[in-house]
């Protein structure tokens, strides 16, 4: 019997949401089977269908992947039938292939995997079901001679419409907002084991996030120039996603401490703090975009190596936005990539609006330390307390120091995405004193807080 020629579907590294792919290492990652016609051949392949077998197979349709895409997007077969599908991961990320009926291939960095599907005469398009895959831009569609598909993607967890609050979803957790003590000793082994679990981000809306050792943002840690830091990362193999961690403090080779591990997999990254700073660590996994707006984001302070003055009180923000998806699953990634963002939430420490739920004691006339860093992944932070000026302001490694000539001080603090800033104030009565970004298009979205200075003064009128 003749059989069609093979259709090669070549995958080139893609643009859109997808910053870029971390390489990885390429060890023995178990691929899941789906269907019921499913088993593994010497060869390593793994065959997955969720298609009936008694028709004859017309051909086979190749589909080759590298991260983030399927190129071209639309592949043509003769006729409508049956048909082998040999696919081949040559990313650095594990992919599938998940056709419109269900079926779904697996294979990890690396390997390959085979199975069956049906096209019908109206075609059938396909994705990679792996989270944020499918808006990087992994989808196309296979039709016959030419004619338009008629078949949809499985649903993937990308938002079509608002998402509206779940009175049943569980009660937030809020987070201390006490900065971190500094690490003792010049030697710093710390482990990080990340997550995948549900998190309520605001009253009402609860989200399947991405975490480092189970928060987000992620542990803060403090230490001073000089010190080595050693993170022990694990991803454990009841995860479903490769991971990674890029520290902005350190020095070291992107393709090395930054490379992508799978579940099941663990990773040493070392590096000496050289220099002082508010800094972020985050996820750099492909999409990168998608891992720090699911969650994978955190702060790491290093002092100067004589340390900072002594203050009466420190606390530590880092700011960033959701862009929610369906309740109980990942955020959406087509919201986050959009030219002009829009987040449901822009928040401080993940909560929206928890330290306005929850004011923040301090004491009138007392010298107050704020660490903020601005984790995004979009948009810019205009850091501001309303009732204040901020007397003492290190940005970027740029000092304004109180008693400066001229006694300058400053209103806000401007941070675009993974900037930081060390900021002191003091409180001149008791009062409440908002906590914002000054884009109030923003603040009114959740990035709302408030130190209570004393009593906290008169009662706002209509409060009981």
């Amino acid at each position: 019997m003749n059989l069609p020629r093979p259709l090669v579907l070549f995958l080139a590294f893609c643009g859109g949401a997808a910053i870029f792919a971390t390489p990885l290492v390429l060890g023995a990652l178990a691929l899941g089977v789906q269907g019921p016609a499913a088993a593994a051949s010497p060869s390593g392949l793994v065959a997955v269908s969720g298609a009936p077998t008694s028709d004859a197979v017309l051909g086979t349709i190749e589909i080759n992947a590298v991260d983030l895409a399927f190129k071209p997007p639309t592949i043509e077969v003769k006729q409508a039938g049956r048909y082998t599908v040999m696919f081949t991961n040559g990313g650095a990320l594990a992919h599938d292939v998940t056709f419109a009926d269900g079926t779904k291939i697996l294979a990890a960095a690396g390997a390959k995997g085979q199975g069956e599907v049906v096209i019908p005469a109206g075609g059938l398009t396909f994705i990679c079901s792996v989270p944020g895959h499918e808006a990087a831009g992994m989808k196309g569609t296979v039709t016959v001679a030419g004619a338009p598909a008629s078949g949809s993607a499985a649903p993937t967890g990308s938002a079509a419409a608002t998402i509206g609050p779940n009175p049943s979803a569980p009660a937030y957790v809020p987070r201390d907002p006490a900065a971190p003590a500094l690490a003792s000793g010049t030697v710093h082994d710390i482990e990080m084991k990340m997550s995948e679990r549900l998190m309520t981000v605001a009253a009402g809306y609860e989200q399947l996030v991405w975490t480092f050792a189970d928060q987000v943002p992620g542990p803060m840690i403090r230490v001073r120039v000089g010190d080595t830091v050693r993170i022990h990362l694990i991803n454990p193999a009841t995860n479903t996603m490769g991971h990674s961690i890029d520290f902005h403090a350190s020095m070291v080779a992107w393709n090395d401490e930054m490379r992508t591990i799978n579940p099941g997999e663990e990773l040493v990254y070392e590096y000496k703090a050289n220099y002082a700073g508010v800094f972020m660590y985050h996820c750099g996994t492909a999409p990168t975009l998608h891992h720090i707006a699911n969650g994978m984001y955190g702060m790491i302070i290093v002092e100067p190596k004589e340390g900072l003055p002594k203050v009466d009180k420190e606390f530590a923000f880092v700011q960033s936005e959701w862009y929610l998806g369906p309740q109980g699953q990942v955020t959406d990634l087509t919201k986050a990539a959009a030219g002009a963002p829009s987040p449901d939430f822009v928040v401080f420490n993940g909560i929206a609006n928890q330290y306005k739920d929850n004011p923040i004691p301090v004491k009138v006339g007392e010298t107050v330390r704020v660490f903020v860093l601005n984790a995004g992944p979009n948009v810019d932070s205009s850091f501001h307390v309303v009732g204040t000026i901020f007397h003492d302001v290190i940005k970027e490694g740029i000092h304004l120091a109180e008693g400066n000539a001229g006694n300058w001080g400053v209103q806000a603090v401007d941070l675009s995405p993974a900037q930081g800033a060390i900021i002191e104030m003091r409180f001149a009565e008791d009062g409440l004193y908002p906590i914002v970004t000054h884009a109030f298009n923003f603040a009114s979205r959740g990035a709302l807080g408030l130190f209570k200075a004393g009593d906290g003064g008169p009662p706002i009128p209509g409060s009981h």
